[in-house]
């Protein structure tokens, strides 16, 4: 009988399923074993190296970091040591910028991102993780400020990362509450399971392409609209809406239509993505800097209630996406550079999925069932 095999990130046989198992999408294949963080859909949890994401939810960026690098980057840096190497890295990746930043044009923002991470070498002496980490928010920053017709701002090396992020996106410091609304939304999405963009990356590693190449094909798939393109369509859907008045009759039609409501309902999670709530705590404390919260907030009671009543067939619940748009929204970023800052978080997971994948030592490759024709009998 033909076999389906499942095989794990180190290569070796893990289990073994029966012809005719469905493998569309390869839900419930374990693909990987990993330390970095478990993804349980059922319970609505999200565990980072043996710490709930609530309880990561008030650390800094730097911080979870370390946690993720740890006894997989060279020398095992602390939080300290780790803001002190980003700050050095974002003035070398500032430093590509000048002859590339005008080949951006044209382009949309991730796109923008895809190509200057494309100068970054994979045979470069300084440390891969670092720079890959440090180039995201440098390279966002600086495609955000071309696309509104201006220069970019140079990194202060002795900034936290998200400090510095908002300070090079604005060009003058932000607001303390607006650099905890980011640094909360970067460390609730370091990392999550074995999602496409980081399944691509641990692939690309187990190859031995380098850290480099690894991050920039999760970056392609990131810019995929079913994995990491969501956030800004949660905006389209409130602009469409537009007052308090029409919430339950635009979302009851859309639902009515079979439209997906924007930022509801996820592949994995069964109930409410505990992401969600982080996020909407840390919007709450910039109520003063965006006025459409406390109609989010009314469309998303309106929202949960009519899926309820319409679809009970499946629980749809609020996701990562509905609060993200608002947090990004309410620092300071257009919805084209979205996806940007979500790789900026993100990133932290890559590097060190792919730093787990080099330890491993070797090549991911599974098995296909072949289901076209055969030759004929000779």
């Amino acid at each position: 009988m033909t076999l389906q095999t499942k095989v794990n990130a180190a290569g070796a046989q893990a289990t073994q399923a029966p012809e005719g198992a469905p493998i569309a999408g390869l839900d419930n294949v374990v693909a990987a074993e990993t330390v970095l963080s478990h993804v349980d859909g059922t319970a609505g949890r999200l565990i980072v190296r043996g710490y709930d994401l609530h309880e990561l939810a008030g650390w800094r960026f730097e911080a979870v970091l370390a946690l993720l690098w740890r006894d997989l980057a060279p020398g095992d840096p602390n939080e300290a040591e780790i803001t002190a190497a980003l700050g050095k890295a974002r003035e070398s990746a500032f430093a590509l910028l000048g002859p590339l930043l005008a080949a951006t044009d044209g382009l949309s923002s991730v796109e923008a991102l895809r190509l200057l991470l494309s100068a970054l070498a994979d045979s470069s002496a300084e440390a891969h993780h670092v720079l890959a980490i440090a180039a995201v928010p440098v390279f966002s920053a600086a495609i955000a400020r071309r696309r509104a017709g201006k220069q970019p701002v140079a990194p202060d090396a002795a900034l936290p990362l998200a400090a510095d992020f908002l300070r090079m996106l604005h060009g003058a410091p932000a607001s303390p509450e607006k650099v905890k609304a980011l640094e909360t939304y970067l460390v609730t999405v370091a990392d999550h399971g074995l999602n496409a963009s980081t399944f691509t990356a641990r692939v690309i590693a187990s190859t031995r392409a380098g850290m480099f190449s690894s991050v920039i094909g999760a970056l392609c798939a990131l810019k995929g609209p079913l994995h990491g393109g969501a956030p800004g369509p949660v905006l389209d859907m409130l602009d469409a809406i537009g007052d308090e008045t029409r919430i339950e009759a635009w979302l009851g039609e859309a639902i009515d239509r079979g439209e997906r409501l924007m930022g509801f309902g996820h592949r994995i999670y069964r109930v409410r993505d505990p992401r969600a709530d982080v996020l909407k705590h840390a919007v709450a404390a910039l109520r003063e800097e965006s006025g459409r919260i406390g109609f989010a907030e009314a469309v998303e009671a309106q929202a949960l209630k009519l899926l309820a009543r319409k679809k009970p067939e499946r629980r749809l619940d609020t996701n990562v996406e509905f609060y993200t748009a608002l947090v990004l929204e309410a620092v300071g970023f257009d919805s084209d550079a979205f996806t940007n800052v979500f790789a900026a978080g993100r990133m932290a997971g890559w590097t060190a999925h792919v730093l787990e994948q080099e330890k491993l030592g070797r090549l991911i490759r599974p098995q296909s069932r072949y289901t076209g024709p055969m030759p004929a009998a000779s």
